[in-house]
């Protein structure tokens, strides 16, 4: 799986990954104690509605960003945006209300929403084999268990020397390393497609995502994932410190158990995906998520919580890592 590290260009953008959500790992730590801080017990409706205008504005912004910038120069836009993401982050340390957390969630997010889809774009045209795409999804989900693992790990060690809002100085340094390790290679043109209008290119990948059966069936997948990972994040900080009266650090580590459980899978994956087809797989993980969050609601013990988001991390990474080989073979020209 690491042999296709040697290729450079490939090999910068998965090391620009990899600290960009180590950043956005510490982010997460640090939103939530920050929630817990301004809204206490009520933290949870505060992290839900901040996760809910997350993905508004992803799901908004994406297909328009998309559409106005897949003619432009892939490296400036990833840059510029980088470079955008850090400065937004440079204000979380000063957030003072609410509303606040609010409005810097969905700026960011909707910088991202640019981001992440012309990032996903760059790969297949650097690796065009498909086993080494297949490794790409697999090495790109383990970059995204590394946000899960060892940023809550990270974070644990440094707030038992710093506060919460310093965690915030990590995304920033995140992204702006990440900038510069794009700007460090060359990246290859989009490659050229038919010319249609603004509105035709914005609702295209909807239309294609509905009318195309495999995807619709993904689409279920990734509601049932969603719904776990979403009460791990809107959840964790709360049955942490308000229902088992833990401190900080265990808010940490409770995140990571659900990364440790994720990058598991994505370990395992590669050479299962070999040999077998994507939909078992990801049903198995679909299922493994749906069963492990109607069991959120029995947990009684912060060692049972840690259990339960191993799992949840393992269903959750199982039934994701091969939505990129599903989206390619869908793909239209």
């Amino acid at each position: 799986m690491l042999a296709i590290l040697r290729d450079r260009t490939y090999r910068h953008l998965f090391a620009a990954q990899v600290i960009a959500l180590l950043g956005t790992g510490l982010m997460t730590v640090a939103l939530g104690l920050l929630a817990y801080e301004l809204a206490g017990a009520d933290a949870g409706a505060v992290l839900g509605t901040a996760l809910a205008i997350k993905m508004i504005a992803y799901v908004g912004v994406a297909p328009v960003a998309q559409a106005f910038t897949d003619r432009l120069p892939r490296r400036a836009v990833l840059v510029a945006l980088d470079l955008v993401r850090g400065g937004i982050a440079l204000c979380l340390p000063f957030v003072t209300e609410i509303w606040q957390i609010y409005l810097l969630i969905f700026l960011l997010q909707a910088a991202s929403a640019g981001f992440t889809p012309t990032f996903q774009a760059t790969i297949p045209d650097i690796l065009p084999k498909e086993e080494d795409y297949t490794r790409a999804l697999s090495l790109s989900r383990l970059a995204y268990d590394l946000e899960n693992l060892v940023s809550p790990m990270l974070a644990a060690a440094l707030l038992s020397v710093i506060s919460f809002h310093s965690l915030f100085a990590g995304t920033v340094v995140g992204f702006f390393a990440s900038a510069a390790l794009v700007l460090s290679v060359r990246l290859p043109s989009p490659q050229p497609a038919a010319r249609r209008g603004v509105w035709d290119r914005t609702t295209r990948g909807m239309r294609l995502y509905l009318a195309t059966p495999r995807l619709r069936g993904l689409l279920a997948i990734s509601l049932a994932v969603a719904a776990a990972g979403s009460m791990v994040i809107v959840n964790t900080v709360v049955l942490v410190k308000t229902g088992f009266g833990r401190a900080e650090p265990q808010v940490a580590l409770a995140l990571a158990a659900f990364g440790a459980g994720s990058m598991v899978a994505a370990l395992t994956l590669p050479r299962l995906l070999d040999r077998g087809s994507d939909r078992p797989v990801m049903i198995v993980g679909a299922a493994t998520s749906i069963v492990g969050t109607a069991s959120g609601m029995v947990v009684g013990s912060y060692g049972a919580l840690l259990v339960l988001w191993l799992i949840l991390g393992f269903g959750y990474s199982v039934a994701q890592t091969p939505a990129g080989r599903l989206l390619r073979r869908s793909a239209h020209p």
